[in-house]
């Protein structure tokens, strides 16, 4: 409920000193139409300054894309806006998550799927991935969402671990296929630390940062100082267990919270890279929900047919 509160009373505030400053213009003689035609660009430009901050970031701390990922300008006007579009469209998903992400009835499953986001966000950010998912097929879905925000991963690990736990009770499976986006994934990485693989048929990561982001220096909290660019906690994460789940990553060259990009390849599994798509807009771009749909599927054939859960962690 933290970030869907937060959200609200900011959202709240901002309309209200907005009100406040147009009924006082109206009161003074100004027609009211402007501004109520203003509304939402008020809306929009909370998303807008955030976005254009992040791909600056980002731009800064590019890495040298190959040839097939440069964008022209049209490319580059279509990632940004496609990333903004996103973010302003997750706040409502998040400030309403609990109208909009249903809780799945017990039931018996062989391959549950468990949805994690990542910081500073909810399971209302799943809403267009987990729609598109079961429309073909895929049940049941469970999200998790954790916090409170920015504290440790490994708080979140344990919240993970506790929402496995129930997941499996649940639906009488003995491993479970984890999709994670952002910290979600790192959140998922301690988890293993902690608790091994045996749980797990597959982990699916979104623009991961397994290797920190530049990002997280733009604020404070323990969460994001675990996500800093070659500190201790995230070396500690390397696998050291030897019963890792199969673990693929998707990421992007234009991901726009991720810094430098190439931080989201996973060096212990399978890496599929994509181009032109921003960090939040991966969690809406079909090819990226084809793909998590193809490692569903063959992860729950692996459990089916009573294997490991797929691919080796050194694929290709």
């Amino acid at each position: 409920m933290w970030t869907a509160v937060s959200l609200a009373i900011a959202y709240a505030a901002i309309f209200a000193t907005y009100a406040a400053w147009a009924a006082a213009r109206i009161a003074a003689g100004a027609p009211a139409w402007p501004y109520v035609l203003a509304l939402p660009l008020v809306y929009a430009a909370v998303p807008l300054v955030f976005v254009t901050l992040w791909f600056a970031v980002a731009w800064r701390f590019a890495d040298e894309r190959p040839d097939d990922a440069r964008l022209d300008m049209r490319g580059r006007l279509r990632l940004f806006l496609q990333e903004f579009a996103t973010i302003a469209g997750n706040s409502p998903r998040m400030i309403l998550y609990r109208l909009l992400i249903s809780e799945p009835a017990p039931q018996r499953s062989d391959a549950p799927v468990l949805l994690i986001h990542g910081v500073l966000c909810n399971a209302g950010v799943w809403y267009p991935m987990k729609r598109w998912l079961e429309a073909r097929g895929v049940s049941p879905i469970y999200t998790l969402s954790y916090g409170p925000p920015l504290a440790s991963i490994d708080v979140f690990a344990q919240q993970a671990a506790r929402r496995i736990d129930e997941v499996l009770a649940d639906t009488g499976a003995r491993r479970i296929v984890v999709v994670a986006h952002s910290m979600g994934g790192l959140v998922m990485r301690a988890y293993l630390r902690d608790h091994g693989g045996g749980r797990i048929a597959r982990l699916i990561t979104i623009a991961t940062p397994y290797e920190g982001s530049m990002h997280a220096w733009l604020g404070t909290g323990a969460s994001l100082a675990q996500m800093r660019p070659g500190n201790a906690w995230l070396a500690a994460l390397a696998p050291v267990r030897g019963d890792e789940p199969p673990i693929v990553s998707l990421w992007s060259w234009h991901d726009s919270m991720v810094s430098p990009p190439t931080s989201a390849r996973v060096p212990f599994g399978e890496n599929v890279e994509f181009a032109g798509v921003g960090h939040t807009a991966l969690l809406r771009n079909r090819d990226v929900f084809a793909r998590v749909l193809e490692e569903i599927e063959a992860a729950t054939a692996a459990i089916r047919n009573g294997a490991s859960g797929g691919r080796p962690n050194d694929a290709p």
